[in-house]
């Protein structure tokens, strides 16, 4: 990547566009940088202020003789090698921009309008399809309320997502020092721990919340 480029981050800043891996490849529509991994190809293009892994190297840092190995909980995404972006706006409406070479799957496909309508993409884990959750009041005359196990996991997913995009947001915001972001990130760790009791409706295990070690709020 040419070290001249206007990448809009703060160089001190942990942030994808800071590391060597990191390549810059064309600006988007809005005239931002979106570029790739060299680690990790899948992803397609994001921009320079995504959140680093494991695997930074600092652009002051000579590159070792080998890559580094991918972290261990990359997934792929079906929109990463479609050339796929979600636009998200202020007002109601969301742009989904498609890549020149169009080909996708209609799961793939249900997999991007799910994503634009901010819709849980992670699945129900499969003994609880179709259950409800009874809250049950302390006193016999109250009536209880069942509510449908499905409706409480997509707000139980929403929270998730919002949490990561909040901890995307730390991670990158260039005013913060590196002592607020660890600072702030360690509440986000501890909300996830606060919300590890709701792990029992994810299918996939990998999609669910991970406090702090010991953690038992």
């Amino acid at each position: 990547m040419d070290d001249e480029l206007e990448l809009g981050i703060d160089p001190a800043a942990k942030a994808c566009g800071n590391c060597r891996i990191w390549r810059a490849v064309a600006k988007d529509a809005e005239g931002r940088w979106l570029g790739d991994c060299r680690l990790m190809p899948q992803r397609g293009r994001f921009l320079p202020e995504a959140p680093i892994c494991g695997s930074f190297i600092g652009r002051g840092q000579a590159l070792p003789r080998s890559m580094p190995e991918p972290p261990a909980r990359a997934r792929r995404s079906p929109r990463a090698d479609l050339g796929v972006r979600v636009v998200r706006h202020a007002g109601p409406a969301t742009d989904v921009e498609l890549g020149e070479d169009f080909d996708m799957t209609r799961e793939e496909l249900k997999a991007v309008i799910r994503e634009a309508l901010g819709e849980a993409e992670a699945p129900l884990a499969g003994r609880w399809e179709g259950g409800t959750v009874l809250l049950k009041p302390g006193r016999p005359e109250l009536q209880s309320k069942e509510i449908p196990i499905d409706a409480l996991f997509h707000k139980v997913v929403m929270v998730r997502d919002r949490l990561r995009v909040l901890e995307q947001k730390i991670n990158a915001h260039p005013k913060l020092s590196d002592a607020e972001k660890v600072e702030m990130q360690q509440y986000v760790t501890r909300c996830y721990g606060s919300l590890t009791t709701f792990n029992v409706l994810f299918a996939d295990k990998a999609d669910q919340f991970t406090g702090e070690k010991g953690d038992r709020e």
